[in-house]
């Protein structure tokens, strides 16, 4: 057993979980994090990566939600710079469309001011017959709105605000499966396995929190021994990449005639990411993929609106999630709330347990300040709010400096090609120094795994990040996967696999 009794327990390695983690630690709480996978590998990767107020839930009356959320971009926007920038986002219109011009005006207006957009432009009305963004569309679309939101590398997010928490002390522990939790007084005992070398350790904390998101029901039954649990609606959502459809880089928002929306975002510089899906998921979440009829419904709700229709053919990836949406009985999948609820058990002299119900990428932060304090109420205060004005690791210069980034690396490494210095930037930050290290030349980088993917890249990963295997690096510390076959995909699985043996 653990000699030291932590202060706070977190099980799961999402956005939610390393969120709290981090923010425990930087006020001063002892933590421990435990994540039964990599970290982001399922709901935080698998969004739509947007940071945004998200205007169509103004239709659900989610004003709270949508303030909070629009306050959150430009602070995210500013703690990390690297992997957070603004889009902008096209909302074709037409006469006798789903929702009349007034009515998006008016949310539009809305979403411009009610609150925190100090830096990101305003909505403009664009004459389609003459601006670029009407060139891939049908000519039935002769106006329409734009306006103004951000884009996330949702998976990197999540690996930095862990890395961040270990940095100010957490003790973080990717792939160690919570097996079983019980209250002894005024602590807890928590069991945990490595699911890779089956090794069981036991810790003891004075609270615990359960931020295990689509599983968050599963830890209460299995972990905790409860029956009849019941707190979340799984949702699954669903996207689709196609080689790049427009060479505008901003983005499209799609009304379709079911009343819901999906969008089509410029995505890893070559290609065109296409969704989300909304609807009622039954199974394990760990199975969950893309159905052929989300994929007959993606295509289709595109190829409304771009003149050359997206065919199944076109499809080079997909990738699905499940939303753990705080279940609060809306008759449709795509009316439930996205707003979070924290919940906390424990009777006076027992070990407080807290959950964390929903919640999406823009709110992760301010749910991290609303858990710390009922942490702080329950188990006593530590330090303050801190993270507003924070750094994630590789985030430290200015919110409008990234191509000056990009210069100083490129001046300080000269040989690296262009589109290789700005994906480090966009992937690293400042630390892009770090993984380069001393080189002088390409060669310097080690062995070369494909694309721009080499040995120093990976070793940092291993290092820094948790990379374990192939997957954890081509898909979620970058999106290499899209550009590597599968034979070379191997031989990184293979090289990772010889370089844990002999470290």
């Amino acid at each position: 057993m653990s000699e030291q009794i932590y202060d706070i327990f977190v099980i799961g390695g999402g956005i939610n979980g390393c969120g709290i983690a981090r923010d425990a630690a930087g006020r001063g709480y002892k933590v421990a994090l435990a994540e039964m996978n990599d970290f982001a590998s399922g709901t935080s990767s698998g969004a739509t990566k947007l940071i945004h107020g998200g205007l169509r839930y103004l239709e659900h009356y989610e004003f709270r939600l949508v303030r909070e959320s629009l306050m959150e971009r430009e602070v995210l926007w500013a703690m990390a710079p690297h992997i957070i920038w603004p889009m902008r986002f096209v909302l074709p219109y037409h006469k006798g469309g789903i929702r009349p011009a007034w009515l998006i005006r008016l949310g539009l207006f809305l979403y411009d001011h009610l609150g925190g957009r100090k830096l990101l432009p305003p909505t403009a009305t664009l004459d389609m017959k003459r601006d670029p963004a009407g060139k891939p569309l049908k000519a039935l679309f002769t106006k329409a709105f734009e306006y103004s939101d951000g884009w996330v590398d949702d998976a990197r997010m999540v690996v930095l605000n862990a890395r961040d928490a270990a940095d100010r002390g957490a003790t973080i522990m990717p792939r160690t499966k919570v097996i079983s939790a019980r209250r002894e007084g005024v602590t807890w005992t928590i069991e945990t396995q490595d699911t890779v070398t089956g090794e069981k350790r036991t810790f003891q904390s004075r609270m615990l929190i359960n931020a295990a998101g689509p599983w968050v029901d599963h830890v209460l039954s299995d972990a905790f021994g409860k029956n009849q649990v019941h707190n979340v609606r799984l949702v699954q959502g669903s996207h689709i990449i196609v080689r790049k459809k427009f060479d505008d880089p901003r983005a499209y928002f799609f009304q379709n005639p079911d009343n819901r929306i999906i969008f089509a975002i410029p995505y890893e510089q070559d290609f065109t990411l296409i969704g989300t899906t909304d609807r009622d998921y039954k199974d394990d979440p760990k199975d969950v993929k893309i159905s052929d009829e989300e994929t007959t419904y993606l295509c289709s709700a595109a190829s409304e609106y771009f003149k050359e229709p997206v065919r199944r053919e076109d499809i080079v990836w997909s990738y699905s999630a499940v939303r753990p949406l705080y279940d609060d009985g809306a008759s449709k999948a795509q009316e439930a709330t996205r707003d979070y609820v924290l919940k906390v058990e424990g009777a006076e002299g027992q070990a407080p347990l807290l959950n964390v119900f929903g919640g999406k990428l823009t709110t992760y932060r301010r749910l991290s300040e609303h858990a710390l304090e009922k942490i702080g109420e329950v188990i006593g205060l530590k330090g303050t709010p801190w993270t507003a004005k924070s750094s994630l690791p590789g985030g430290d210069f200015p919110v409008r400096g990234y191509e000056a980034e990009v210069a100083k690396l490129k001046a300080r490494y000269p040989f690296l090609a262009d589109p290789h210095a700005r994906r480090l930037v966009r992937r690293y930050g400042t630390r892009a120094a770090m993984l380069l290290g001393e080189a002088k030349t390409a060669a310097d980088l080690g062995r070369s795994f494909g694309s721009d993917l080499y040995e120093a890249e990976v070793r940092y990963l291993m290092a820094h990040e948790w990379a374990y295997t192939a997957a954890d690096v081509l898909w979620r510390r970058s999106k290499k996967g899209l550009y590597l076959s599968k034979d070379e995909a191997a031989a990184l699985d293979d090289y990772m696999a010889g370089t844990r043996v002999h470290a």
